[in-house]
């Protein structure tokens, strides 16, 4: 598709980032898309490239993974069972029009939970055990609760799966990143986020718990972290970015949020719309802007209000403390 004129692309661009809720909806997608003459995902050059995709099920996850086998590239999903590990390839096959065999070629899925930390120590383990390379890892498993729970390391389930299980991950899996550069650290993150500031003392929200507070701090710390990751390791050939996906309908928003899903519901892109940007960090070839949020391919300002603006010190703090949470240092 023929790009229209740059200065007019991005100026369609800022208007809808002005609106925030056109900007989120799947009229920010189908604008962008067109006046921008995006290239479809699935036409970027996947081969050769293996990512790995937590949570990928359904929802945002599943359709990463389709995008990325769409575009000729491997995909490792993690689900929480065998048995939806086996319909997630039966899906992807049928989806895609392949057999089961091709799938699994390029496919493959393996078992993690991460409200177990003892669960991400073993898939980590797996992994490093086969020597397998990894050239881009998308934190996207995750859930909204109603009522506050502990897990059985001890932490807040919201915290600890959006936030300190995938900074182990991502740091029990980094030599294999760095060792095949460049890659890929990518955090699926939600528009919550935007009115939540950063508190250390509060991201595990220790009183008066509401689900969407305390994901909504969540996802504030991950784009906080994935700056922290950028500025310690992002010389050594190993992109941190956070994806916003829009307002999506997804299984997730079905559950949690049925009054957002009855308000937005004539706007809110499918699936595949907001999963774009997601795969698009993936694969594109383009050298990106390290350590920043993406929402429709184009670097995003983490803060719409003064007061969510978060101060350095605290952002180290912030790292500090999902050391100590996750029993590690990815220095060491």
């Amino acid at each position: 598709m023929s790009r229209i004129r740059p200065s007019l692309a991005r100026g369609v661009d800022l208007a809808l980032e002005g609106t925030v809720v056109l900007s989120f909806s799947r009229v920010g997608y189908a604008l962008r898309s067109t006046v921008e003459g995006w290239e479809d995902v699935t036409a970027l050059a996947g081969t050769g490239r293996r990512v790995l995709v937590t949570g990928a099920n359904s929802g945002l996850g599943y359709a990463t993974a389709r995008a990325i086998l769409a575009a000729d590239g491997q995909a490792c999903i993690t689900v929480r069972t065998e048995e939806k590990g086996e319909q997630t390839l039966s899906a992807l096959a049928h989806d895609l029009g392949r057999h089961i065999g091709e799938i699994r070629e390029l496919a493959s899925y393996d078992l993690l939970d991460l409200a177990e930390l003892s669960s991400v120590h073993g898939f980590a383990q797996r992994w490093l055990d086969r020597g397998e390379r990894l050239d881009a890892i998308v934190h996207n498993a995750g859930a909204l609760f109603a009522d506050r729970e502990e897990t059985v390391d001890g932490l807040e389930r919201t915290y600890q799966i959006h936030v300190v299980a995938p900074f182990l991950l991502t740091s029990l899996l980094l030599p294999t990143l760095i060792a095949d550069a460049p890659s890929r650290v990518i955090s699926v993150t939600s528009g919550g986020m935007y009115a939540e500031p950063l508190d250390v003392t509060r991201v595990d929200s220790p009183t008066d718990y509401r689900g969407t507070v305390a994901y909504a701090r969540a996802k504030r710390a991950q784009v906080t972290l994935t700056r922290q990751w950028a500025r310690r390791f992002g010389g050594r050939g190993v992109g941190f970015h956070a994806a916003h996906p829009g307002w999506a309908l997804t299984p997730g928003v079905e559950s949690s949020l049925p009054g957002f899903r009855r308000l937005t519901g004539p706007i809110l892109r499918d699936a595949s719309q907001g999963a774009d940007t997601i795969a698009w960090l993936a694969l594109t070839p383009e050298v990106l802007e390290d350590g920043r949020l993406w929402h429709d391919r184009r670097p995003r300002l983490e803060h719409k209000v003064p007061w969510t603006r978060t101060d350095p010190a605290e952002a180290e703090r912030l790292w500090d403390r999902v050391c100590r949470d996750a029993g590690t240092d990815p220095h060491v």
